[in-house]
């Protein structure tokens, strides 16, 4: 069995993907939508807003974080991060396109699972 490497899919598919990976988690979901509320927050304030543990929160954190959905600084023992809305627009745009695409190419009633 052949394995393609990720850098043979378009860029842009490998950014949804990213994406997709970053959301795959009830808690980051959450965490996001703590930090659209608040507009900022100290990792210490999502704790109290989230039934996660802050060494749980962090780690969803850095994984928000790194697929480039939220913005952080560390200012001495405290960080504070807020939702990356560019990121956010440009993540509404791809995965817009791979419905659309999937719309576009997919028979409505198919008889794959029946």
């Amino acid at each position: 069995m052949a394995f393609a490497s990720i850098n043979e899919f378009p860029k842009k598919d490998i950014e949804v993907a990213a994406v997709f990976k970053a959301l795959s988690h009830p808690g980051r979901i959450a965490i996001l939508k703590v930090l659209a509320k608040k507009q900022s927050c100290i990792c210490g304030e999502l704790v109290e807003d989230l039934p996660l543990a802050q060494s749980t929160v962090s780690q969803h954190l850095k994984v928000l974080k790194e697929a480039g959905l939220v913005k952080g600084e560390i200012d001495g023992p405290r960080s504070c991060y807020c939702i990356n809305k560019e990121a956010i627009k440009k993540m509404k745009r791809g995965c817009g396109d791979l419905f659309d695409f999937i719309d576009k190419y997919s028979e409505p009633d198919t008889s794959c699972g029946k």
